[in-house]
């Protein structure tokens, strides 16, 4: 029965923070207050043991002198400030369900010590039960302690324990709210394969989930197609989710389509089913569904609240609806509902990216005149659309003013500061914004690289963007092919040929496409430098993209200066690619092999590969190879000459047969 409650507490146990495509809205809200006045009322009073089947309870007992004892003993637990010494003098008196209240209590409290503290003791003592691992292995998620959680699991010794569906349902909340999806996922496929029947409860938790997961949309799915096909019903907050899911990936049809199938299946939309459409139509600003839909809501008993009224602003914006943007924000004033940023910024942005900014600077002025509290998300949005309209001196100057107001940041108002400085060139002001990160230990992400990278290019600063870049795929960003292909470029002109190499190899291993230009561009850039190691991969690898020109300049640079043990091999690798060698190129290959006569071994197997490929030694090569021949031994040569002669007159006598 206790483990049927926390199963229940665990079907809307869903992350606190399922933001969508806005930072600013989450329309999530409502699931996450629903979960927490279900873990509330859970952990608000100990979860009492039903009788076994078939015994009559006597009422008069429920509350007997232990019983009361022991509730007395449970707030005094919760309260003590030595949970250790408490535990010595009442525990004995405590059932587990007693202490599972507790531990869900210290969950709720987030008092992760004192959480840690008792479930150990319940271990040592004998006294847990199911729910005593369901419970602590959900709240060690919610710690973000997805790694103790999975520990508690796997240090389950009753495999029929390790199996329950509610224990492994716990682990999966622990996973998702830790933000480890994928390894989610695994649990997931593990809990079938130990023969475990998925539950709603283990569809919820997923769904939950895909919504913060990149790729979480056809992952959802997948979920759906295999929920229905095993028999399970989608509940109200599952079709929430999927609805939520569907507006972050701007997929507003599907949205609907999941909006109206709820409605079909007897299930009643609350706020925020209404808001999470709401946001799928904001992707395209469709504002007359967004109206539409706002009045169903009004005619089912629902009133809008703040966030779907910042929704519907955002949809007006989104659809050029200007105007009635700035006359919903006067009504959301009215209402006491823009008491911060986020309306002001939707509408600036709005304003902004559409190229009217003089009209977003007047709402700023405005806000900044109404002292609206600010995190500084609307300086971003003005610097950014101050550097979009080409206007970089009152760029610069708003990204000053902002470091003289404000001593909080975040990576997105820094990263758009830095763009601004960068845009200016104000290159102290860039290695400020660069210090600052440091010192608040803010790590860069993509477009903090893409931006320095870009500025460092247009500076000249080539090495500098190089080593940017080298830290940017370090670091596990995927580069950008164009600024590739602009640096190796100017690597190249400035003779940084192995850096020009590196930034090649960073693009040839991501995942982004690559111009074919490319390889016979960093082709020439290795030659000119005589990295001809390299340049054989460039060569080995993508030779079918490079012109047989570039690829013969290659071959006789090698011929030349390359490593004599790979001689042969570029021979029969440009053969390959279908260039036919030239006599300079044999002669070139030879002679090296002439001056040194340990290498024997290497003129011997180019003098055996060349009949079988048409290739004939001429008279001048023949005549400074038996020149020579005392270097290898005097009948050697010779020999060898007298073979390749009767394979080339074999090999011709086998053409004119085959004609």
């Amino acid at each position: 029965m206790e483990a049927s409650v926390l199963g229940a507490g665990l079907q809307h146990s869903l992350p606190h923070t399922l933001s969508l495509s806005s930072p600013y809205i989450s329309s999530a809200y409502p699931f996450t207050v629903r979960a927490k006045s279900l873990q509330t009322s859970c952990a608000a009073a100990p979860v009492k043991e039903p009788p076994p089947t078939g015994v009559k309870v006597n009422v008069q007992k429920r509350h007997s002198k232990s019983y009361l004892a022991r509730q007395s003993a449970i707030v005094e637990v919760q309260r003590s400030s030595d949970l250790g010494s408490a535990l010595s003098r009442l525990g004995g008196i405590l059932k587990a369900q007693d202490l599972n209240a507790i531990l869900r209590y210290f969950g709720m409290l987030k008092r992760w010590n004192d959480l840690s503290q008792l479930f150990e003791w319940m271990q040592q003592n004998g006294k847990i039960s199911a729910s005593s691992y369901s419970s602590y292995i959900k709240f060690m998620g919610k710690s973000l302690n997805p790694v103790k959680a999975l520990e508690i699991y796997n240090s389950i010794q009753d495999e029929s324990a390790k199996r329950n569906v509610f224990i492994c349902n716990s682990v999966l909340t622990s996973l998702v709210w830790s933000g480890k999806f994928d390894s989610s996922i695994k649990m997931f496929h593990q809990m079938k394969k130990d023969g475990l029947a998925p539950d709603v409860v283990t569809y919820s938790t997923l769904f939950a989930g895909c919504i913060k997961d990149k790729h979480g949309y056809p992952k959802a799915l997948e979920l759906v197609e295999e929920l229905q096909h095993n028999g399970l019903s989608m509940d109200s907050v599952i079709y929430g989710t999927i609805i939520a899911i569907c507006a972050s990936n701007n997929k507003w049809e599907e949205a609907e389509r999941y909006f109206n199938q709820m409605k079909v299946e007897g299930l009643s939309p609350n706020v925020f089913h209404y808001s999470s459409l709401l946001n799928a139509y904001s992707i395209g600003g469709d504002y007359k569904k967004a109206d539409n839909l706002v009045q169903e809501m009004k005619s089912a008993g629902l009133l809008p609240n703040k966030v779907i009224l910042t929704t519907l602003l955002k949809v007006y914006v989104r659809g050029g609806l200007f105007e009635k943007s700035k006359e919903l924000l006067t009504e959301l004033e009215a209402m006491g509902f823009a008491e911060k940023e986020m309306p002001y910024c939707l509408l600036m942005d709005g304003l902004a990216k559409a190229g009217h900014i003089d009209e977003a600077k007047s709402v700023f002025d405005e806000m900044k005149k109404k002292s609206i509290m600010s995190d500084g998300y609307s300086y971003s949005i003005m610097i950014s659309g101050f550097c979009r309209n080409g206007l970089l001196e009152e760029a610069r100057q708003l990204a000053k003013d902002f470091e003289e107001t404000y001593d909080r940041y975040d990576l997105v108002t820094l990263n758009t500061m830095l763009c601004a400085y960068c845009r200016a060139g104000e290159m102290e002001s860039v290695m400020g914004m660069l210090k600052k990160m440091d010192e608040l230990a803010i790590s860069p992400d993509y477009n903090t690289f893409h931006i320095l990278v870009k500025y460092f290019c247009k500076e000249k600063l080539y090495l500098l963007a190089y080593r940017t870049m080298e830290d940017m795929h370090n670091k596990g960003h995927q580069v950008d092919e164009g600024i590739c292909s602009y640096l190796i470029f100017n690597l190249g002109q400035i003779r940084a040929c192995a850096e020009a190499f590196s930034v090649y190899n960073m693009l040839r291993y991501s995942k982004r496409t690559m111009c074919k230009a490319l390889h016979e561009k960093i082709l020439h850039i290795l030659i000119a430098g005589r990295l001809f190691k390299d340049a054989y991969v460039v060569v080995k690898d993508n030779g079918k993209f490079i012109s047989k020109p570039a690829i013969r300049k290659f071959a006789a640079a090698f011929m030349k200066f390359g490593n004599i043990n790979s001689i042969n091999d570029v021979l029969k690798v440009i053969h390959g690619f279908g260039c036919k060698i030239g006599q300079d190129l044999f002669q070139k290959a030879i002679t090296r092999y002439i001056m040194k006569p340990e290498k024997k071994e290497l003129l011997l197997q180019l003098l055996h590969w060349m009949p079988s490929h048409g290739y004939v030694v001429d008279s001048s090569t023949r005549n400074l190879m038996l020149k020579n021949s005392h270097l290898f031994g005097r009948h050697l040569i010779p020999e060898m000459l007298s073979k390749h002669h009767v394979m080339l007159v074999s090999s011709k006598s086998r053409m004119r047969k085959d004609e």
